[in-house]
């Protein structure tokens, strides 16, 4: 064989090896792992996104919005990792598109319902039983939560203020916002008077507190399903998906406020 055929072969093997899957692992070993996550999640997983990437040398990149929003982009093709809904709906979704890894898909989080005031609120806490006057607190203002027809915190909002039977009379208050954190920042701001956000996102802004909570069994179960895509390419992403489960991710959850799910 001739020296130049020889380096045209050399030329072609390498280029192969370079465009096999083996290679392509390997050079996204520390390829940043992409996560679309609800809004709600914004403190505490930016915290365990930043403890592992300590540990492991690989940087995190989250995306939050609420869940709908996230879902319709990762059904557009949006890069992603790894999906963290605050509903059981919209994993549905994106599953039922063939979207997600099935055998990765976990319920990693649970959450509680409640009512936020300004921190300068003077009514006092709030009774969240059947027949509960929100209309009369509010006056002439507005309840801010998360749009009901999509944003999960305003479907549960919507649902608890159905079973307590006083939709009818705040529906026409409603000052719908895009996520929770909206909602939220609309009473910590004083444009809204009250909110009805996640228990986690009230301990999240010192803005507001808290003035009432939903029963529970005012709504469906608050469940953060998480999975990872089908369409990942970080060879990091079940490594990080793992560790959300992880005795040191679960610390940071349940400081936040969450009920850990996932390994119980």
């Amino acid at each position: 064989m001739s020296f130049t055929r020889r380096l045209f072969t050399s030329i072609a093997v390498a280029g192969a090896l370079a465009l096999s899957p083996l290679a392509a692992v390997a050079q996204d070993a520390k390829a940043p792992v992409v996560v679309f996550a609800a809004a709600s999640l914004k403190n505490a997983l930016d915290q365990i996104a930043k403890d592992w990437t300590k540990e492991s040398g690989v940087e995190v990149k989250s995306s939050y919005a609420a869940s709908s929003a996230l879902a319709k982009q990762i059904e557009q093709a949006a890069p992603a990792d790894l999906f963290i809904s605050a509903d059981v709906p919209w994993m549905d979704y994106v599953a039922q598109k063939d979207l997600i890894d099935p055998a990765s898909r976990s319920d990693l989080l649970g959450n509680k319902l409640v009512l936020v005031a300004a921190t300068d609120w003077s009514k006092g806490d709030v009774d969240l039983k059947p027949g509960v006057d929100i209309a009369g607190l509010l006056g002439d203002g507005r309840l801010a939560m998360g749009e009901v027809a999509s944003v999960p915190a305003g479907k549960y909002g919507k649902a608890a203020l159905e079973k307590l039977g006083v939709w009818t009379q705040v529906s026409a208050k409603v000052a719908g916002a895009e996520n929770v954190r909206a909602a939220l920042a609309l009473v910590s701001r004083g444009e809204a008077p009250l909110g009805v956000v996640y228990k986690t996102d009230a301990a999240a802004d010192k803005g507001v507190k808290i003035v009432g909570t939903f029963p529970a069994d005012s709504h469906p179960a608050i469940v953060y399903p998480a999975a990872k895509l089908k369409s990942a390419t970080s060879a990091s992403a079940d490594a990080f998906l793992k560790y959300l489960s992880s005795a040191k991710a679960k610390a940071v959850f349940e400081a936040a406020g969450f009920t850990v799910l996932a390994g119980n």
